[in-house]
Protein backbone atom coordinates (compact mmCIF):
# COMPACT_ATOMS: atom_id res chain seq x y z
CA UNK A 1 0.00 0.00 0.00
CA UNK A 2 1.74 3.25 -0.93
CA UNK A 3 1.94 5.97 1.56
CA UNK A 4 -1.32 8.10 0.87
CA UNK A 5 -3.73 5.03 0.53
CA UNK A 6 -2.12 4.06 3.96
CA UNK A 7 -2.17 7.68 5.63
CA UNK A 8 -6.30 6.89 4.86
CA UNK A 9 -6.72 3.77 6.20
CA UNK A 10 -4.38 4.39 9.29
CA UNK A 11 -6.51 7.70 10.02
CA UNK A 12 -9.61 5.50 9.66
CA UNK A 13 -8.53 3.09 12.37
CA UNK A 14 -7.02 5.38 14.51
CA UNK A 15 -10.83 7.00 14.96
CA UNK A 16 -12.30 3.73 16.68
CA UNK A 17 -9.01 3.19 18.63
CA UNK A 18 -8.66 3.42 23.12
CA UNK A 19 -5.18 1.68 23.60
CA UNK A 20 -3.05 1.58 20.75
CA UNK A 21 0.48 0.17 21.22
CA UNK A 22 3.91 0.98 18.89
CA UNK A 23 6.52 -1.24 18.44
CA UNK A 24 9.10 0.53 16.73
CA UNK A 25 12.55 -0.55 15.63
CA UNK A 26 16.49 0.66 13.81
CA UNK A 27 13.63 2.35 11.28
CA UNK A 28 11.96 4.34 13.73
CA UNK A 29 15.49 6.33 14.07
CA UNK A 30 17.32 6.09 10.87
CA UNK A 31 15.58 9.71 9.92
CA UNK A 32 17.66 11.37 13.29
CA UNK A 33 20.37 10.07 11.58
CA UNK A 34 21.16 6.51 14.05
CA UNK A 35 21.87 3.77 11.28
CA UNK A 36 20.17 0.89 11.39
CA UNK A 37 21.87 -2.56 10.90
CA UNK A 38 20.26 -3.95 7.80
CA UNK A 39 19.82 -1.92 5.40
CA UNK A 40 21.42 -0.78 2.19
CA UNK A 41 23.39 2.00 4.24
CA UNK A 42 23.29 -0.07 7.49
CA UNK A 43 26.04 -1.34 10.26
CA UNK A 44 26.49 -4.60 8.70
CA UNK A 45 27.27 -3.34 5.45
CA UNK A 46 30.27 -1.44 6.19
CA UNK A 47 33.52 -3.09 6.87
CA UNK A 48 35.51 -3.15 10.41
CA UNK A 49 37.51 -5.48 11.89
CA UNK A 50 34.43 -7.55 13.36
CA UNK A 51 31.14 -8.08 12.29
CA UNK A 52 28.69 -5.41 14.25
CA UNK A 53 26.67 -8.41 15.53
CA UNK A 54 30.00 -10.15 17.13
CA UNK A 55 30.72 -6.32 18.68
CA UNK A 56 27.71 -6.23 20.30
CA UNK A 57 27.61 -9.58 22.21
CA UNK A 58 27.94 -10.38 25.66
CA UNK A 59 31.46 -12.34 24.98
CA UNK A 60 32.81 -9.85 23.05
CA UNK A 61 32.71 -6.96 25.33
CA UNK A 62 34.16 -9.53 28.31
CA UNK A 63 37.24 -10.31 26.12
CA UNK A 64 37.12 -7.37 23.81
CA UNK A 65 36.52 -4.81 25.76
CA UNK A 66 38.70 -1.91 24.46
CA UNK A 67 37.73 -3.12 20.81
CA UNK A 68 33.74 -3.21 21.85
CA UNK A 69 33.79 0.74 22.87
CA UNK A 70 35.71 1.50 19.75
CA UNK A 71 32.90 0.66 18.43
CA UNK A 72 30.47 1.75 20.64
CA UNK A 73 31.24 4.91 20.80
CA UNK A 74 31.28 5.72 17.46
CA UNK A 75 28.45 4.03 16.11
CA UNK A 76 25.90 3.97 18.96
CA UNK A 77 26.82 7.05 21.49
CA UNK A 78 24.77 9.82 18.53
CA UNK A 79 23.68 12.16 21.43
CA UNK A 80 23.09 15.19 19.31
CA UNK A 81 20.50 13.02 17.54
CA UNK A 82 16.97 14.74 17.59
CA UNK A 83 13.02 13.24 17.59
CA UNK A 84 11.91 12.97 14.11
CA UNK A 85 8.21 13.43 12.90
CA UNK A 86 7.62 9.73 14.10
CA UNK A 87 8.54 10.22 17.73
CA UNK A 88 6.90 13.24 17.92
CA UNK A 89 3.61 12.28 17.01
CA UNK A 90 3.46 8.86 18.68
CA UNK A 91 4.35 11.54 21.85
CA UNK A 92 1.49 13.55 20.94
CA UNK A 93 -0.72 10.63 20.68
CA UNK A 94 -0.09 9.54 24.43
CA UNK A 95 -0.46 13.54 25.49
CA UNK A 96 -3.75 12.87 24.27
CA UNK A 97 -4.59 9.69 25.88
CA UNK A 98 -4.90 7.18 22.47
CA UNK A 99 -1.26 5.73 22.94
CA UNK A 100 -0.69 3.51 25.60
CA UNK A 101 2.28 2.55 25.13
CA UNK A 102 5.67 2.58 23.11
CA UNK A 103 7.65 -1.19 23.14
CA UNK A 104 11.25 -0.01 21.44
CA UNK A 105 14.19 -2.04 20.70
CA UNK A 106 15.77 1.03 20.11
CA UNK A 107 18.14 2.31 22.72
CA UNK A 108 18.84 5.96 21.72
CA UNK A 109 16.30 7.08 23.85
CA UNK A 110 14.55 9.69 20.91
CA UNK A 111 11.24 8.44 22.32
CA UNK A 112 11.56 10.67 25.63
CA UNK A 113 13.22 13.34 24.28
CA UNK A 114 10.40 13.59 21.82
CA UNK A 115 8.37 13.88 25.12
CA UNK A 116 6.94 10.19 25.66
CA UNK A 117 6.26 8.38 29.47
CA UNK A 118 5.32 4.83 29.02
CA UNK A 119 8.55 4.02 26.77
CA UNK A 120 9.57 0.25 27.36
CA UNK A 121 12.73 0.04 26.28
CA UNK A 122 13.13 -3.79 25.77
CA UNK A 123 16.90 -3.56 24.76
CA UNK A 124 18.07 -0.93 27.03
CA UNK A 125 19.17 2.58 26.99
CA UNK A 126 22.68 4.28 25.75
CA UNK A 127 21.31 6.74 28.51
CA UNK A 128 21.80 4.70 31.95
CA UNK A 129 25.60 2.79 32.37
CA UNK A 130 26.63 1.02 35.33
CA UNK A 131 30.15 -0.18 36.83
CA UNK A 132 29.91 -3.67 36.65
CA UNK A 133 32.19 -4.00 40.63
CA UNK A 134 30.30 -1.48 42.40
CA UNK A 135 27.18 -0.27 40.68
CA UNK A 136 27.54 3.33 40.42
CA UNK A 137 25.69 4.88 37.97
CA UNK A 138 27.12 7.27 34.92
CA UNK A 139 25.67 9.03 31.93
CA UNK A 140 26.56 8.26 28.58
CA UNK A 141 28.39 11.87 28.04
CA UNK A 142 30.91 10.33 30.65
CA UNK A 143 31.58 7.16 28.48
CA UNK A 144 31.17 8.98 24.86
CA UNK A 145 34.15 11.78 26.17
CA UNK A 146 35.91 8.86 28.08
CA UNK A 147 39.91 7.64 26.71
CA UNK A 148 39.45 3.85 26.36
CA UNK A 149 37.31 1.64 28.31
CA UNK A 150 35.52 3.92 30.85
CA UNK A 151 36.30 3.05 34.57
CA UNK A 152 34.78 3.70 37.71
CA UNK A 153 35.92 6.83 39.52
CA UNK A 154 35.29 5.05 42.67
CA UNK A 155 36.38 1.79 42.28
CA UNK A 156 38.17 0.97 39.41
CA UNK A 157 36.38 -0.92 37.70
CA UNK A 158 34.71 -1.06 34.32
CA UNK A 159 31.31 0.64 33.29
CA UNK A 160 28.97 -1.29 30.88
CA UNK A 161 26.40 0.37 29.64
CA UNK A 162 22.78 -0.55 30.52
CA UNK A 163 21.95 -2.34 27.14
CA UNK A 164 20.97 -5.85 26.09
CA UNK A 165 23.53 -7.11 24.24
CA UNK A 166 23.74 -10.31 21.87
CA UNK A 167 23.70 -13.36 24.52
CA UNK A 168 21.81 -11.49 27.00
CA UNK A 169 18.54 -11.75 28.55
CA UNK A 170 15.74 -9.26 28.30
CA UNK A 171 14.65 -7.50 31.72
CA UNK A 172 12.04 -9.19 33.07
CA UNK A 173 10.11 -6.62 34.10
CA UNK A 174 10.27 -4.89 30.76
CA UNK A 175 9.22 -7.77 29.58
CA UNK A 176 6.18 -8.40 30.95
CA UNK A 177 4.86 -4.87 31.04
CA UNK A 178 5.38 -4.81 27.52
CA UNK A 179 3.19 -8.27 27.13
CA UNK A 180 0.67 -6.91 29.20
CA UNK A 181 0.42 -3.83 27.23
CA UNK A 182 -0.02 -5.85 24.04
CA UNK A 183 -2.73 -8.19 25.29
CA UNK A 184 -4.71 -5.05 26.28
CA UNK A 185 -4.20 -2.88 22.76
CA UNK A 186 -6.49 -2.37 20.29
CA UNK A 187 -4.78 -1.58 17.87
CA UNK A 188 -1.27 -2.45 17.32
CA UNK A 189 1.45 -0.25 15.41
CA UNK A 190 4.79 -2.12 14.13
CA UNK A 191 6.93 0.34 12.56
CA UNK A 192 10.65 0.59 11.50
CA UNK A 193 11.61 -2.94 12.03
CA UNK A 194 11.95 -6.71 10.31
CA UNK A 195 11.47 -8.11 12.55
CA UNK A 196 14.07 -10.32 12.43
CA UNK A 197 15.71 -10.11 16.25
CA UNK A 198 14.46 -12.00 18.68
CA UNK A 199 13.50 -12.69 21.60
CA UNK A 200 11.81 -8.95 21.09
CA UNK A 201 10.00 -9.69 17.94
CA UNK A 202 8.14 -12.64 19.21
CA UNK A 203 5.98 -10.63 21.54
CA UNK A 204 3.78 -9.01 19.25
CA UNK A 205 2.15 -12.51 19.27
CA UNK A 206 1.05 -11.50 22.86
CA UNK A 207 -1.17 -9.30 20.89
CA UNK A 208 -4.77 -10.45 20.42
CA UNK A 209 -7.02 -8.30 18.06
CA UNK A 210 -7.02 -7.90 14.31
CA UNK A 211 -6.11 -4.85 13.48
CA UNK A 212 -2.37 -4.09 12.88
CA UNK A 213 -0.87 -1.77 10.52
CA UNK A 214 3.00 -2.41 9.83
CA UNK A 215 5.06 0.80 8.46
CA UNK A 216 8.47 0.04 7.39
CA UNK A 217 10.35 0.76 3.98
CA UNK A 218 10.56 -3.04 2.98
CA UNK A 219 8.84 -5.55 3.98
CA UNK A 220 9.18 -7.20 7.23
CA UNK A 221 11.02 -10.76 7.07
CA UNK A 222 8.03 -12.54 9.31
CA UNK A 223 4.73 -12.67 8.07
CA UNK A 224 2.59 -10.73 9.77
CA UNK A 225 -1.28 -10.95 9.05
CA UNK A 226 -1.73 -6.95 9.52
CA UNK A 227 -4.75 -4.76 8.09
CA UNK A 228 -2.30 -2.80 6.06
CA UNK A 229 1.05 -2.76 5.12
CA UNK A 230 2.41 0.93 4.27
CA UNK A 231 5.47 0.51 2.33
CA UNK A 232 7.11 4.28 3.15
CA UNK A 233 9.51 6.14 5.89
CA UNK A 234 7.80 5.96 9.08
CA UNK A 235 8.77 9.71 10.17
CA UNK A 236 7.54 11.12 7.17
CA UNK A 237 3.98 9.21 7.24
CA UNK A 238 3.42 9.75 10.76
CA UNK A 239 3.89 13.73 11.15
CA UNK A 240 1.32 13.95 8.22
CA UNK A 241 -1.37 12.56 10.34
Amino acid sequence: MDINEGRETLQQLLKSAHKVVFFGGAGVSTESGIPDFRSQDGLYNQQYSYPPEQILSHDFFVHNTEEFYKFYKQKMLVLDAQPNGAHKKLAQWEKKGLLSAVITQNIDGLHQKAGSKNVLELHGSIYRNYCTKCGKSYDAQYIKYSKGIPLCSACGGIIKPDVVLYGEQLDETVTERSVIALKNADLLIIGGTSLNVYPAAGLIAYYGGKRIVVINKQPPNRIVRSVCYIEAPIGQLLEQL
